[in-house]
């Protein structure tokens, strides 16, 4: 999505940011209990409220075409000159075969073959062009194949595509290695094959088992073509599996859904996401397909989400976070429950904030101080790598306030806490002054039950780990102190 708030050349200074003011906690706490008199302090309005998913921040939407590809590379060199450690690295396979109506990820829907060797071709000039830059063989712990459906390309295309990337980056035995599945895009041989690969790890999108709401929405699955799937996963070795369900889809109930979220548990992958269908046709055109009077209501959808993890959590899962749960013994489930876990554009993940190369239509990279992304569109992207240059379309360059809010949003909706001495040690500030206005909000949040806040630290209460996660985090986010929250974000942490 293009950013409507593209910043200033001086907004992409890295400098530090000096706090506005001196405030203690006395005058915080007088501040807060005369700005708030008059708002709401109803739970259900601050939980409505809508705000990012903070799979990055400053958020994706705050990127500009100001940042350009001669930026980028400059970030790579330097990447390149005083950091050894491992990538990560992302590819984005923008094909599908068929259009499913709720999608709103960046995709070409197509049949025409051709287009998977033009795509590996130019995919394989732009890995050459961030080498240029990086030098060496980087080494990689991280690999992440998403979509669109990167199961679209043919067994022996995934093969060239892994080949090429193994040639150039020297991949860490024991590392994450995972792709995105469409169980109705896979070859009898696919899974064997990938696990032969190196794979590891799988998402699979299933939504919905309903066949009413997968017809509504144009993706018919049988639970028998998910479930054939996870088999075929463990009896090759993949560690993990995730499944992908969404809620607020056509004629979808309470009751309906109950046996989706049954017949998902009964097949016991190690992670489910269950994620808000978002209805917004004037952005994404496929949505249009969708008869709105068939959507649930509001209320519904809130009791579908509360229902849903009531059961997720009977069967035995672990509410991550948001929308991400896991079965006890899974890494990310460890990871939540001893404060290792992290974020990134996949959503949670176990490795620390490594830096990111993405490549592929619209792939976001993060390195060193900056986010870069591509050219959104197919062709735009591959005639950008055809001149050889980096295909960047947008980006943002962090100034040191960017650090210091991006360490406390993970924090805070990774753990769920804040500690504020290791704030103001690891960046030198007092963070009474310099978050005045943000802890003015805070102790307002604090009155009506959703955190927590003392000298020492910041902490969601249980209630708001489950309702308003994203509300408490927003909280640090300066833009929405004067930009509005966007139609596009979602109400339901």
């Amino acid at each position: 999505m293009a950013p409507t708030d593209p910043k200033t050349p001086a907004d992409l200074t890295v400098a530090p940011v000096m706090p506005p003011r001196s405030v203690s906690r006395k005058s915080v706490t007088q501040a807060c209990t005369t700005s708030c008199s008059t708002a709401s302090t109803s739970l259900e309005a601050v939980s409505n409220l809508r705000a990012p998913r903070y799979t990055s921040y400053p958020t994706a939407d705050r990127f500009t075409d100001l940042f350009s590809s001669i930026d980028y590379a400059s970030h790579l060199r330097q990447r390149s000159s005083r950091d050894t450690s491992a990538l990560s690295l992302y590819v984005h396979v923008p094909f599908c075969e068929s259009l499913c109506y709720y999608c709103a990820c960046n995709k070409v829907v197509t049949r025409k073959r051709h287009k998977g060797t033009r795509f590996l071709d130019a995919l394989k000039r732009e890995a050459d062009l961030v080498l240029e830059q990086l030098g060496g063989q980087p080494v990689v712990r991280e690999l992440h194949l998403g979509g669109g459906t990167p199961t679209w390309l043919t067994d022996q295309e995934i093969e060239q595509l892994f080949s090429m990337l193994t040639e150039r980056f020297a991949f860490q035995s024991g590392g994450e290695y995972s792709i995105e599945i469409d169980p109705r895009s896979v070859g009898d041989n696919t899974i064997e094959h990938l696990a032969d690969l190196g794979f590891n790890r799988m998402s699979l999108g299933v939504q919905d088992i309903d066949h009413r709401v997968q017809v509504a929405i144009n993706r018919v699955q049988p639970l028998a073509m998910t479930e054939n799937i996870i088999e075929r996963a463990r009896a090759t070795g993949f560690r993990s599996t995730n499944v992908d369900l969404v809620y607020g889809l056509p004629y979808q109930t309470r009751d309906r859904f109950k046996k989706t979220i049954d017949a998902i548990t009964d097949l016991r992958p190690e992670r489910i996401a269950l994620f808000q269908y978002a209805h917004l046709p004037q952005s994404f055109k496929a949505q249009k397909r969708i008869d709105e009077k068939t959507l649930p209501s509001a209320d519904e959808r809130r009791g579908i989400a509360m229902e849903s993890r009531e059961r997720l959590e009977a069967a035995g899962y672990i509410h991550i976070g948001l929308d991400h749960f896991a079965v006890p013994e899974d890494e990310l489930a460890k990871a939540a429950q001893t404060g290792r876990l992290h974020r990134n554009f996949q959503g949670y993940c176990t490795q620390a904030n490594r830096n990111l190369v993405a490549l592929g239509p619209s792939a976001i990279s993060q390195v060193g101080s900056c986010y870069s992304q591509n050219e959104r569109g197919f062709e735009a992207w591959r005639t950008r790598i055809l001149k050889n240059e980096l295909p960047v379309a947008r980006g943002i360059e962090l100034t040191r306030d960017d650090h210091i809010r991006r360490n406390i949003i993970n924090a805070l909706m990774c753990n769920g806490y804040l500690d504020i001495a290791s704030v103001e040690i690891g960046w030198l500030i007092d963070f009474k002054t310099y978050f005045a206005t943000e802890l003015e909000t805070l102790l307002h949040y604090q009155r009506i039950g959703i955190v927590t806040v003392t000298d020492e630290a910041i902490q969601l209460t249980a209630v708001g780990k489950e309702n308003a996660l994203r509300t408490v985090a927003s909280a640090f986010d300066t833009a929405l102190r004067t930009l509005p929250r966007r139609a596009c974000y979602s109400v339901v942490s």
